[in-house]
Formats: structure tokens, C-alpha cells, sequence
């Protein structure tokens, strides 16, 4: 059966020869099509262009037939960084915050990543999943077609197995397109608070075999900062993940700088995350290289803390993305739509340069780009029509409003 929608005020992100990802003075580029039309046929874009060029029905016992009433359609958004599986929300830490205590102080006394991840230890393994899948289903309807989730609320071999086949079941029964990130060094259990070393033992002798026995985890992570885990400590890891065949990612320079983002990108990572706090070495490690800069303003938003220097990254030609960060201690939210405003509002950046960082160049921090991120023919029809609106530009200005009319993955609405 094939799908033909027609009467698009504009498609939006549409590629005739598809690249890898956006950079520099590229960011600022986005082919659009005004009063378009698109065909999709077996999950896949076959056809697009303006309705003038529309060749029309040739079977109309095959072809079904839904009109975008003037609305927009974009791709759906790509979010390369979250933690969507997580055992409840953190609102008590939430209050903390606002009395006064930082993200560091309510670590220290038990809670964040350690508070999670007592809760992971005891939530049933069918309530979690079906808590992952009733948000994911939330996001879906948000515009978000496909997403990583990390693990890292574990801690142990059980919590993290039990996080990671979550994921493979939110993979298997979901429509969207997942990636998994196995994060074990996301932060230091208690009972190896002054043994480090054997923790990172755990990671390595028994959790990532385990993992690999399984197929669980496409990615491998880690939280390279002061309190956490070290530049030592990340190449280990990142050499181990190599062994079984898991590309580096890793959370670096949240809120110090001491030379992650190196050592990341010398042991191959695809993608450095967070980046709020950036010193000259940092950006020159990035320079002539294929990893992605990936940028999370809703994080910096819910803590208070500095907003990545995106202005910079666009200046020295270094391609990032935008992601949610989606978890329960430090940005509560996948809201791709708030995301792509925090952008515009609080990283400075014009409509075309919002919606590359959160499409084509998501992908490429996925390493999804030959099949989503843009309207090209060939790629899975994932997109979204909007409502009615004056121009793509008002997504970001209307941050409070609720613009998507219907969201298709693989050319299937949902419902």
C-alpha cells in the first residue's frame, strides 16, 4: 500500500543527495519545499516534491490518501542522549536544589545517580519496562522517532543486565528506532567508594561479557568528571568496549575541564557529551575529526548551570547536536520541542541551525544517518505534520504550544 500526502505548506529538511552531518556555515542551510506533497511505500520515502510536479493516483485501490491541511512536515527529531529507563522522578532532590544544595552536595549525601540506582534494585523487571515504555510512547507523541537510552542506574551486574534488556524489549515492541548505551561507570557504587579500581574490574571482567553474550549495547559510556571517574579510568574503559565491539560515547566536561574531551576523541568516540564548561585544548581536539559535539541546553536549564558555547562550536566548523538528556535527577524531561527552543532562546541559534542539530545531525550521533535524520528517498518515513503554523520558526518561538498534529514512524501513523 502506498501513502501520499498532500497539501504540505512546506517539507521541511528535504535532501535530493543526503549528507553525514552539518557543520559550521552548513548549519545554517535547510531545503524546504512549499505546497508539497510526499510518498512513502514500505516504510520508506519513494517520492516527494510541490504539488504542481504530483503525478496523481494511478491505483486507487492502492493508495491511501491523508491531506497535512496546511501544516508542515519535518523529520522526526533524532535524540541521541537519554536515560529513559529509570526506576521513579527525583522530585525530593528537585526541592533540595531549590534550598539551596548543588548537583554535587545532593551526590554526595546519597543522592542522584546512587538514588536511582537503589531504586532499580528493587523495582520488578515487568514495571520497569512497562514505566520505559509508557514514557517512550510519550516522547514518540512529542515528534522524537528515535532515541538512545544508556543504562548507568545499576551499578551492579543484575541492575545493569536488568536496565539493558529493558531496552531490548523497548526495542522489539516500539516502532521507534533505539540505540543502547551500556553506561556502568556512570557513577561509583557506595560499597566501592574507596575502591574504584575493583568497581571498574567489575565493569570490565564481568559486566561488558555478560553484556556481549547478550547483544545488549550497541554504545559504551562513561562520566569523565572530578568525583567520578578519571582520564585513566575512561581509557581503559573505552579500549574494553572496543574489544567487544561497543563504539565509544562519553559525558565529559559537565562542570570541569581537565581533558576528557582528548582522551575521548583519541579512543575513537562517535560522540562527546554535556561540553558545558570548554577550554581551548577541548575545541582543538575536536577540530578535524568525525565525532560530534553533543549539546544538552535542557540539562543546563533544569540545574542552573552554564549552557555549551554552541556559538563557538558553529565557528570552528565542529558539528554537535541537540539532545534531552532525558532522566529523572537532571533533566526531567524528553521534550524535543523545549529542547529545539532552548536552543534559539538560550544558545543563540537561528531556526535552520536548531532543526540540523536535532535531525540529520542526531542521526550521525546515532550513527543512524543513511536511514533517518532527513526527507530523502530511501530513508524510513519518520516525520511529523504540524499544525497549521506561519513558518518553521514559530516551533521554537511558541515553546509552550503543543504543534504536532501527527507523528508516522516507518509510514505508520501513531496513534
Amino acid at each position: 500500500m502506498k501513502t501520499v500526502i498532500k497539501n504540505i505548506s512546506k517539507l521541511v529538511q528535504c535532501e535530493q543527495s543526503p549528507v553525514k552531518f552539518k557543520a559550521g556555515d552548513k548549519m545554517k542551510e535547510l531545503n524546504s519545499i512549499s505546497n508539497a506533497y510526499i510518498e512513502i511505500e514500505n516504510s520508506l520515502i519513494t517520492d516527494f516534491g510541490t504539488m504542481e510536479e504530483w503525478k496523481g493516483i494511478d491505483d486507487w485501490n492502492t493508495t491511501k490518501i491523508i491531506d497535512a491541511d496546511n501544516g508542515m512536515i519535518l523529520p522526526c527529531y533524532c535524540d541521541s542522549h537519554t536515560h529513559l529507563v529509570f526506576a521513579d522522578s527525583r522530585e525530593n532532590e528537585f526541592n533540595d536544589r531549590i534550598n539551596g544544595l548543588s548537583y554535587q552536595e545532593i551526590a554526595n549525601n546519597g543522592g542522584g545517580i546512587l538514588n536511582s540506582a537503589k531504586k532499580i534494585e528493587k523495582i520488578d523487571d515487568e514495571l520497569l519496562y512497562e514505566k520505559s515504555l509508557k514514557r517512550l510512547d510519550q516522547l514518540i507523541l512529542k515528534g522524537t522517532g528515535a532515541i538512545e537510552i544508556k543504562s548507568g542506574y545499576g551499578l551492579s551486574l543484575q541492575s545493569e543486565l536488568k536496565i539493558l534488556r529493558v531496552i531490548k524489549r523497548l526495542k522489539e515492541n516500539s516502532r521507534a528506532t533505539i540505540k543502547s548505551t551500556f553506561l556502568g561507570a556512570h557513577a561509583i557504587p557506595s560499597e566501592y567508594k574507596n575502591n574504584k579500581n575493583e568497581y571498574i574490574d567489575l565493569i570490565i571482567n564481568e559486566m561488558l561479557p555478560a553484556i556481549a553474550s547478550e547483544g545488549l549495547a550497541d554504545f559504551i559510556d562513561i562520566f569523565c568528571e572530578k568525583g567520578y571517574f578519571d582520564i585513566n579510568d575512561t581509557r581503559k574503559l573505552l579500549q574494553a568496549g572496543k574489544k567487544y565491539g561497543l563504539k565509544g560515547k562519553t559525558h565529559v566536561n559537565q562542570f570541569n575541564s581537565f581533558g576528557g574531551v582528548k582522551e575521548s576523541i583519541v579512543n575513537g568516540c562517535i560522540s562527546v557529551d554535556h561540553l558545558e564548561v570548554m577550554n581551548e585544548e577541548d575545541f582543538l581536539a575536536f577540530e578535524n575529526t568525525n565525532c560530534i559535539a553533543t549539546l544538552l541546553p535542557s540539562c543546563s536549564f533544569f540545574l542552573g548551570i552554564p549552557y555549551s558555547p554552541a556559538k563557538e562550536f558553529i565557528k570552528r566548523n565542529i558539528p554537535f547536536n541537540l539532545a534531552s538528556d532525558f532522566n529523572p535527577g537532571s533533566s526531567p524531561s524528553g521534550n524535543m520541542n523545549f529542547v529545539s527552543s532552548l536552543g534559539s532562546i538560550k544558545l543563540k541559534l537561528n531556526a535552520e541551525q536548531v532543526i540540523n542539530a536535532t535531525t540529520i545531525n542526531g542521526a550521525y550521533a546515532m550513527q543512524i544517518q543513511e536511514k533517518f535524520g532527513s526527507i530523502s528517498i530511501g530513508k524510513k518515513a519518520n516525520f511529523f505534520i504540524t499544525k497549521p503554523i506561519p513558518s518553521y520558526q514559530y516551533l521554537h518561538y511558541s515553546f509552550g504550544e503543543n504543534l504536532i498534529n501527527k507523528v508516522f514512524l516507518e509510514g505508520v501513523e501513531i496513534k
